[in-house]
């Protein structure tokens, strides 16, 4: 792994994306739901139900597990990141630190951009919501339409 101290590493848990931020040394610095508080890959899909979160310092491959990762530094393109003795610092200064967590307002991606970018941003729960409006405006679209087919039938029949 070529990470640099300061590097957001997102991790493919299947359905969705943990986030941690590497520190060096193979470590790195994320955010965990009450539940995942035990040994193996952290958070898991259950964490939706949690509303608090402890910030944790461990090696890489124990998060990892054996998912896939990669250095993500997202919003670089977006924001002027930290310089990365700032992001380390601050990601160290917050180990043990509990914190409220929400899946959709304040998660692991969130509390990772915050310490990068000083923004808490998640393009995770941006993406969910913009897929939930195409298919709310699509259901709407369609069920629009069948009205009016609906409609333009019975028009026929009294014809």
């Amino acid at each position: 792994m070529n990470a640099k101290p300061g590097d957001l590493i997102e991790i493919f848990r299947g359905m969705y994306q943990h986030w941690a931020v590497y520190i060096d040394g193979d470590e790195v610095v994320h955010l965990v739901t009450t539940d995942d508080y035990g040994s193996g890959p952290q958070n898991s899909i259950l964490s939706v139900d949690s509303n608090i979160a402890k910030v944790r310092r461990q090696k890489i491959w124990e998060v990892v597990g054996n998912d896939e990762f990669r250095i993500n530094n997202l919003l670089d393109d977006k924001y002027q990141p930290h310089e990365r003795q700032i992001i380390v610092r601050d990601a160290c200064r917050m180990v043990g630190h509990v914190l409220p967590y929400s899946v959709a307002t304040y998660n692991c991606e969130h509390f990772v951009t915050q310490l990068r970018y000083g923004k808490s941003e998640s393009r995770q729960v941006k993406e969910a919501v913009e897929i939930g409006a195409a298919a709310t405006a699509g259901f709407a679209i369609a069920a629009l339409g069948a009205g009016l087919i609906a409609g333009l039938l019975k028009d026929d029949e009294e014809s």
